[in-house]
């Protein structure tokens, strides 16, 4: 199990069960909670509230290693251990490092570089792209790439399927299947819905999947010499990777993933001084990006960007104003008609899995007259992500998260390509090696189903 919550350093406050959004975590009040595996959705929203820790004065310094050991985290590390807790991956990473013989590919999601800093005591949402890729050059990855990258691949995809849909008479709505989250969470309580799930997979395991073939060629290297890392703000997102389906021919799409805050472990282990380094640029052409593969860690974002691509393929004309700020969302359900020549485009967004229970009320009656559904776990998007850099104080959280999505917008603001179908390199991909959107290697490599669900029972109360 990937989160989890130790009853040693539990004081029982229940605020971990408050914010669990498939009601998995359970106890009385003043007792260690648990979490149950079948419900919980490894979002690590437990792990973002938690505040009982090891203290040292009432734990002592002796439980303290114990737990860091436990945990497969960092002798280096001296932060506080607190009790709801998710797996580390550190050592896997630092071994497929020190291994010659193996050709190590990183992608780093967007969430990520506006993340990173603030375990290096900056302001929330400072914006650092360069170190982060400076960063994993210094550790020794062989190529660092980017998943904005593979976002843009995502909407390729993606918005390609919802027009199909749409104008083929197509399962609809569809709803966006990058947060593993909610998939898991439709797997679990209405698996019978799961046909309404885009069957793109999500960038970081298309991500995987083009470095073990597309990723391969290019670098000359056998694939299964390759190992692919995930740098990622979610801590569901190692649950992922580890969904039998997540292969192409026998090898896993993604091997590893660390969490936002586990590259910062990583970061300090190595005695790399994060200050010091020098920007680096992310290794192309799986490094190069739009504007539109960048705001994907927002709620709303992965919606903005597929429209950006839906809508031109729609009417084949140039979008009027390439931002679609309706549909930029922070927490709850938003409605949103969007023109598409003559036709229109109903859909939603949805932040919070406890506002998706109405959506689905209606679907299963018949009665939700909608095309296409953004669903994300985490409060605010990726951007609050369980693997993001702990917010200490609650009274920071809202400010911290909107700094955050700020960058991811002011970064897509910047960028002179700003639709994904637009990026040169992806043009290319397709061209030399895809063949098409929805293609028969497309279909092999990007898409899969979503039907089973690992370690949990669709029948767990």
């Amino acid at each position: 199990m990937l989160v989890t919550i130790d009853k040693d350093i539990c004081t029982g406050c229940q605020e971990c069960s408050e914010v669990c959004p498939n009601y998995a975590i359970w106890g009385e009040h003043g007792q260690p909670q648990e979490i149950s595996v079948d419900r919980c959705l490894r979002c690590g929203r437990c792990v973002q509230k938690c505040n009982s820790y090891v203290s040292l004065i009432e734990h002592g310094y002796n439980t303290y290693i114990k737990k860091r050991t436990e945990r497969h985290l960092p002798e280096s590390l001296s932060e506080p251990l607190f009790a709801a807790n998710n797996e580390c991956n550190i050592k896997k990473v630092a071994t497929a490092l020190a291994d010659k013989d193996t050709y190590t590919m990183v992608q780093v999601a967007p969430s990520v570089r506006e993340a990173l800093a603030e375990d290096f005591g900056h302001e929330f949402g400072t914006f650092t792209p360069g170190k982060v890729a400076s960063a994993l050059n210094t550790l020794g990855f062989d190529k660092v790439y980017d998943t904005n990258f593979f976002a843009d691949l995502t909407i390729m995809e993606e918005a390609n399927e919802l027009v199909q849909r749409v104008k083929n008479g197509g399962v609809l709505p569809m709803f966006t299947s990058c947060c593993p989250s909610w998939v898991r969470y439709l797997e679990v309580n209405n698996p019978e819905l799961t046909d309404h799930l885009s069957s793109a997979k999500s960038p970081q395991q298309i991500g995987g999947a083009i470095f073990k073939t597309y990723g391969a060629k290019l670098n000359n290297v056998e694939p299964q010499n390759v190992f692919s890392v995930a740098i990622m703000p979610c801590t569901a997102k190692a649950f992922e990777a580890e969904r039998p389906e997540m292969n192409v021919d026998g090898l896993r799409d993604v091997d590893a993933v660390l969490t936002t805050r586990e590259l910062a472990y990583l970061i300090k282990d190595a005695d790399i001084d994060f200050e010091a380094l020098e920007d680096f640029s992310f290794d192309a052409p799986l490094g190069t990006f739009s504007g539109a593969g960048e705001i994907f860690g927002s709620s709303g974002g992965v919606m903005e960007a597929a429209l950006r691509t839906a809508i031109e393929l729609i009417t084949d004309k140039p979008l009027p104003e390439v931002e679609i700020k309706s549909v930029r969302s922070t927490y709850g359900f938003k409605e949103v008609e969007i023109p598409a020549g003559d036709l229109t485009i109903k859909v939603g967004i949805v932040t919070g899995l406890k506002n998706i229970e109405p959506l689905l009320e209606k679907l299963k009656a018949g009665t939700l007259d909608l095309h296409f559904i953004e669903v994300m776990t985490c409060p605010s998007g990726c951007v609050s992500g369980g693997g993001q850099p702990k917010v200490l104080l609650e009274t920071e959280k809202e400010d911290a998260w909107a700094f955050r999505r700020n960058a991811l917008y002011t970064d897509d603001e910047r960028k002179i390509v700003r639709k994904s179908h637009e990026n040169p390199d992806i043009i290319k991909l397709y061209k030399e090696f895809l063949g098409k959107p929805l293609g028969e290697m497309s279909h092999k490599l990007l898409h899969t189903h979503y039907a089973h669900v690992q370690g949990a029972s669709v029948d767990a109360e």
